[in-house]
């Protein structure tokens, strides 16, 4: 192992130096005169966000299981390093090897939320690289993003070499067998561009041209390079039973956002919430065997030492073979210690009785995410959850000892009134009185009720996505109205109101639907010292205002508006395989408060079933 790239004097002046020490449990360690590619893999966040990110402990260990290839890691430093390696002029290093990222034969960054644009900037500005993909040369290193973002990638455009649109077990193969082909070969940047534009998945950016009419609305997106593909169709990977997930996952020295063991138990959704994007990007529904799960939390608990597991999965509660699953984690490992964590779990007989097992119920809370207050609300989101589901689930808790709730909502959803407002207030009281519907003697003391609202942001491939949002003045309006209305309950003592800032909404709203030319603006910001701007103590929303004003550019255009059916998307060279026209046949359901069954119920043709959707399939055998 190398020396480290930071000197003990540098380590001991800065916030946890074990960010960028490496050598953690786990870590793998090759030799670098055995191997032909190295690949970076970058979360562009503080290191304990990112060693929680599960994308990359599984295309870590998928790389590193291939005998040409050492992948390895880089997050963001901290500011307090930051501004140290500026002023020493220090490189970014991979906590690996401690070698410079600009060393690499890729750098691959991973995009998890739009707010951490800014710090793709500084990673690639400490690094080295040239910020602009236009301006690099055979010197640097592909850089290449992946992640639920590249949904529409077009606001970063500028700063990636190409894109991967999917999930990752499916072509990356064929992707570094091409670098390997560049390499030997000796091609230049631009052929080895062509051949990754061939593999499906893969997007190119620079391959495209971009116009816009007089009102700056996508006129057209068109290929310039022979090698491009018109639509990019997302990657997914069928048989997850039998694909890569990592046995022996990296453990940090210091504790990171998720300190568990994390298992994956199944991809995609039925709900079909229509503000959810996830929901739709990661369809179809794939589970996973029951019996490798069992395999792999036994080997996964015994390489990390954790003392709890969490079920992973948009909704657990759909999962055929959970009760089977949960209940083998409990009787394999209750002597041993080990929580069991469920989340994205509908409160239910079932979901009461395995959490009494595994919680200790006078410090844990419950967990209810009704998004809307009103039942007009919920249909029109598509929700599927009833008041009295709500109401008896909550009763059925209390009933069993708990009596600490959180409630998560939704405000500036599309139709919303001040009814539906005032309804997450009511709702938020009416749990509470049915808590001291129960006997005094058996109470487990007072209830405590955490409200917290955040405010809506319309997705890309979501039915929402041709939805206008509120404005700045509308979400303060409806957060001042809504705290009113939590003072006025009986039992406002005890009901806690947490909100969120709107003006990171306005910001995220902007990245979220916009186009290329929102580069120009993320560069501006960054170039104005705003890197972490996910964090609320560093993000400074005039410094986006300025930077929209310089570049001619409006925050009423790309938020304030309604969008036509007929108007061309920045993302619409993306095939998801869900269509366009499903998510407008959606949006039309939603304004007429008409709500879509769960796909185990009837299918809707969304589209999803040319990817080898087990629900399609299985409701087309049986018709």
């Amino acid at each position: 192992m190398k020396h480290l790239a930071l000197s003990d004097d540098i380590l001991l002046t800065i916030e946890k130096p074990a960010r960028y020490i490496g050598n953690e449990v786990n870590m793998v360690k090759k030799d670098l005169s055995q191997i032909d590619i190295r690949f970076c893999m970058c979360f562009p966040d503080v290191y304990e966000v990112g060693m929680s990110h599960l994308g990359i402990q599984i295309l870590y260990d998928m790389f590193n299981k291939r005998e040409d290839t050492y992948c390895e890691r880089v997050y963001s430093p901290w500011p307090d390093l930051d501004k140290i390696m500026r002023e020493k002029k220090i490189p970014l290093f991979a906590l690996e090897s401690q070698d410079p990222i600009k060393s690499f034969d890729f750098l691959g960054i991973t995009l998890q939320y739009e707010m951490c644009y800014t710090n793709i900037l500084q990673i690639l500005d400490l690094s080295g690289i040239p910020l602009s993909a236009k301006n690099r040369t055979k010197e640097d290193p592909i850089v290449i993003g992946g992640g639920p973002c590249t949904y529409n990638p077009e606001p970063v455009a500028e700063f990636f070499d190409l894109f991967y649109i999917g999930e990752g077990e499916t072509v990356y193969d064929q992707l570094l067998d091409a670098y390997k082909k560049y390499k030997h070969e000796n091609l230049s940047r631009i052929e080895f561009l062509e051949l990754a534009a061939e593999i499906e998945g893969i997007y190119v950016p620079s391959f495209y041209d971009v116009t816009y009419n007089e009102e700056g609305i996508l006129l057209s997106q068109e290929p310039n390079n022979s090698h491009a593909q018109k639509k990019i169709k997302k990657q997914v990977e069928s048989d997850i039973s039998n694909s890569p997930y990592p046995r022996k996952p990296l453990v940090p020295y210091i504790q990171a956002i998720q300190d568990r063991v994390v298992l994956e138990i199944q991809r995609g959704c039925t709900r079909g919430c229509r503000f959810c994007q996830a929901g739709m990007i990661y369809r179809p529904i794939r589970e996973r065997d029951v019996n490798y799960l069992k395999s792999l939390a036994k080997d996964m608990l015994e390489s990390t030492g954790y003392d709890e597991i969490s079920l992973s999965s948009l909704s657990s509660s759909d999962y055929s073979c959970l009760h089977e699953l949960v209940y083998f984690l409990i009787d394999e490992f209750r002597d041993k210690g080990v929580n069991i964590s469920l989340p994205s779990l509908r409160i239910d007989s079932f979901a009461l009785d395995v959490m009494s097992k595994v919680q200790d119920i006078r410090k844990s809370s419950l967990t209810f995410a009704p998004e809307a207050g009103s039942q007009r609300l919920r249909n029109v989101i598509n929700k599927g959850l009833t008041e009295d589901v709500i109401l008896d689930g909550a009763a059925s808790a209390f009933s069993c000892g708990w009596n600490k709730v959180k409630l998560y909502f939704m405000m500036g959803l599309p139709t919303e009134t001040e009814e539906d407002i005032e309804g997450i207030a009511q709702l938020s009281d009416q749990i509470a009185r049915r808590y001291y519907e129960i006997p005094k003697d058996q109470r487990n003391g007072k209830v405590a009720i955490t409200t917290s609202t955040s405010f809506f942001v319309p997705k890309p491939f979501t039915p929402f996505q041709w939805s206008r949002m509120s404005t700045m003045e509308e979400f303060l309006a409806k957060q001042k109205f809504l705290h009113s209305k939590v003072k006025e309950q009986l039992n406002a003592k005890s009901i806690r109101y947490n909100w969120h800032d709107p003006e990171t909404t306005i910001i995220e709203g902007i990245l979220a639907r916009g186009d290329r030319r929102l580069s120009s603006v993320i560069l501006s910001v960054y170039k104005a010292g705003s890197i972490f701007e996910a964090w609320t103590e560093n993000f400074v929303f005039d410094r986006w205002i300025k930077a929209l004003e310089e570049n001619q550019l409006s925050i009423d255009f790309y938020n304030f508006r309604e969008r036509g059916f007929g108007e061309l998307f920045p993302w619409d060279f993306i095939d998801i395989g869900v269509t366009k026209k499903f998510l407008y046949k959606e949006y039309e359901q939603a304004k007429n408060e008409i709500t879509t069954p769960n796909c185990y119920i009837s299918c809707s043709g969304c589209g999803a079933g040319t990817y080898q959707c087990g629900v399609c399939i299985s409701s087309h055998t049986k018709s």
